[in-house]
C-alpha cells in the first residue's frame, strides 16, 4: 500500500515480467562475428591484389551466414518453443539452445512457471442485495504449452477475464454472511469452475485467492454495533453465570460450616487475618455468641404469656 499525492492510499500491484528474455542474441551475434572476420582475413590475404572482390565476396559470405546464423534461438530453463512451420504446428523444442529453419519456421516461447494475474476489483450484489467490491489474485501455470499457444488466442487475458466472471457468479449466489464466513470454500469452489472450463488450453489453476472484501461504510457500522451488542451479550451471560456458580458454592460452602461451629470460627479468623494490618482498617470484634444469646431472648420475650387463673 502506497500513498498518493492526493492523501488517498493507493493499491500497489505486481507487475507481470516480460513473455520471452532474449537469451539468443549474443549467441548469435558471437557466432556472426567471429567467423566473418576470420573469413575477411583470408579474403584480404588471397585477394590483396583485388581489394573489391575481396569486399564483394565477404558481403556475400556475410549475408549467407546472416541468414544461416539468424536461425539459433535460445529458451531459458523456464521456458518451451513452439515453432510452427509454415503455419502448422511442427515440434516443441527446448529449454536450451535450439535452430530453426529462417522463413520457413516461427518459434513462439512459452513461459511454463507458476503465473500470478491481478483479478481487478470486481463490484457485485449479494443474494441478499448487499453492494461489495472484490478482488483477487488467480496463480496459474502452463501444463501444455502447443494448447497454450494453438487453441486460445491470448491465455493469459482469456484466463483473467473468465475468473472475472466466475467471481461475480458465485458471489452473486451467496448472501453476505456466506461471503464473509466461507471464504475457503468460495476460493475452491472459484478454482474449480475456471479448472473445468479452461482445461482444454493446455493450462491448470493453482489456485484462487480473494484479497479484500469492501462494503458500504453504513454497512460497516452496523456490522460493528452488532458485533459490540453480540460481546456485550455474552459479557453479560458469563457474568450471571459465574454469579450463579458462586452463590451455589457459597451455599455449600455456609451448610458445611452450619454443621460445624469450630470451621465457622476459623472462616471467621480467616476473614479478620486477610483484612491486614494496614491504618485505614479499623475491625470491631464482636462474639457470635452474644448474637445468637440476645437473638435467644428477643424470641423468648415475643412468646406471649400464659393468662392468671380465674379467682386468683
Amino acid at each position: 500500500m502506497e500513498t498518493s499525492l492526493g492523501g488517498a492510499p493507493r493499491r500497489m500491484y505486481a507487475e507481470p515480467v516480460g513473455q520471452h528474455i532474449s537469451l539468443g542474441m549474443s549467441l548469435r551475434t558471437l557466432l556472426f562475428l567471429v567467423p566473418m572476420i576470420v573469413v575477411g582475413v583470408v579474403l584480404y590475404v588471397a585477394l590483396g591484389g583485388n581489394p573489391p572482390a575481396a569486399i564483394g565476396i565477404g558481403v556475400v559470405l556475410a549475408i549467407v551466414w546472416g541468414i544461416l546464423v539468424s536461425g539459433i534461438r535460445v529458451a531459458a530453463q523456464w521456458e518451451k518453443a513452439v515453432v510452427l512451420r509454415l503455419g502448422k504446428f511442427h515440434r516443441l523444442a527446448g529449454p536450451g539452445v535450439m535452430y530453426i529453419v529462417p522463413f520457413f519456421d516461427y518459434a513462439r516461447f512459452v513461459d511454463m512457471r507458476l503465473l500470478a494475474l491481478n483479478i481487478p476489483s470486481q463490484k457485485v450484489i449479494t443474494k441478499d442485495n448487499v453492494p461489495a467490491s472484490i478482488d483477487g489474485v488467480l496463480f496459474f501455470l502452463v501444463a501444455d504449452a502447443a494448447n497454450a499457444v494453438i487453441k486460445i488466442q491470448n491465455y493469459q487475458f482469456a484466463i483473467a477475464q473468465y475468473a472475472q466472471a466466475s467471481l461475480r457468479d458465485v458471489v452473486g449466489g451467496l448472501s453476505l454472511d456466506e461471503l464473509l464466513s466461507e471464504r475457503q470454500q468460495i476460493q475452491e469452489q472459484l478454482r474449480s469452475m475456471v479448472e473445468d472450463r479452461i482445461k482444454d488450453w493446455g493450462v491448470h489453476v493453482d489456485s484462487i485467492r480473494l484479497l479484500d472484501i469492501e462494503m458500504p461504510e453504513d454497512l460497516k457500522r452496523m456490522m460493528s454495533r452488532q458485533a459490540s451488542a453480540e460481546r456485550e451479550k455474552r459479557a453479560t451471560i458469563t457474568k450471571a453465570e459465574g454469579d450463579m456458580l458462586a452463590s451455589e458454592n457459597l451455599a455449600k460452602a455456609a451448610a458445611i460450616m452450619r454443621a460445624s461451629v469450630g470451621a465457622l470460627q476459623l472462616r471467621t479468623l480467616q476473614t479478620i487475618d486477610g483484612l491486614g494490618p494496614t491504618p485505614s482498617n479499623t475491625v470491631v470484634l464482636f462474639p457470635v455468641e452474644l448474637v445468637e444469646v440476645l437473638r435467644e431472648a428477643a424470641h423468648n420475650l415475643a412468646k406471649p404469656r400464659p393468662a392468671p387463673p380465674a379467682g386468683g
